[in-house]
């Protein structure tokens, strides 16, 4: 485990997010799970999705995820992005804007192609900007759109 953890506090969906993550992404395990009796629900786990460490609990209704925090996935490529974005739109999740989609646990996520980072660190100031505008007109980011603004400019 690392010196620092992300901690979830679900709303008495641990067990069903932790079952949808591990299975959607890659490099990703159930590490450690603790239940209410022998056959009662899951109260806490430790989990890996995506290589990244967790540790979850089912808290209740009192604790609620915000916008304010979001789990960034690193996509090589378009084929990526659509990938999961479309595995998490098909689990119920609602896209937000400039690749952002929040699940059906209420976590945000951040679906990005690495493409677009490459574009953003270009030392070109207008060429920044032109990939920037066209992001903040997407829903789900698309390299093919973002590499023609960045053409453009």
């Amino acid at each position: 485990m690392s010196k620092i953890t992300p901690f979830l506090m679900f709303n008495d969906q641990l067990e069903a997010a932790i079952a949808f993550y591990t299975s959607t992404f890659p490099d990703s395990e159930i590490k450690n799970i603790a239940r209410t009796g022998n056959d009662g629900p899951i109260t806490s786990a430790e989990f890996v999705i995506g290589g990244q460490f967790f540790m979850g609990y089912n808290g209740g209704s009192y604790f609620q995820f915000s916008n304010g925090f979001s789990l960034f996935v690193d996509c090589r490529d378009q084929e990526e992005v659509d990938e999961y974005w479309n595995k998490l739109i098909s689990a119920g999740a609602k896209p937000l804007q400039c690749g952002w989609i929040t699940d059906q646990f209420s976590i945000t996520w951040q679906i990005v192609p690495r493409r677009f980072m490459e574009l953003i660190n270009d030392p070109n100031p207008k060429k920044v900007k032109a990939v920037m505008d066209a992001m903040m007109e997407m829903i789900k980011l698309e390299v093919a759109t973002l590499e023609k603004a960045y053409n453009e400019a």
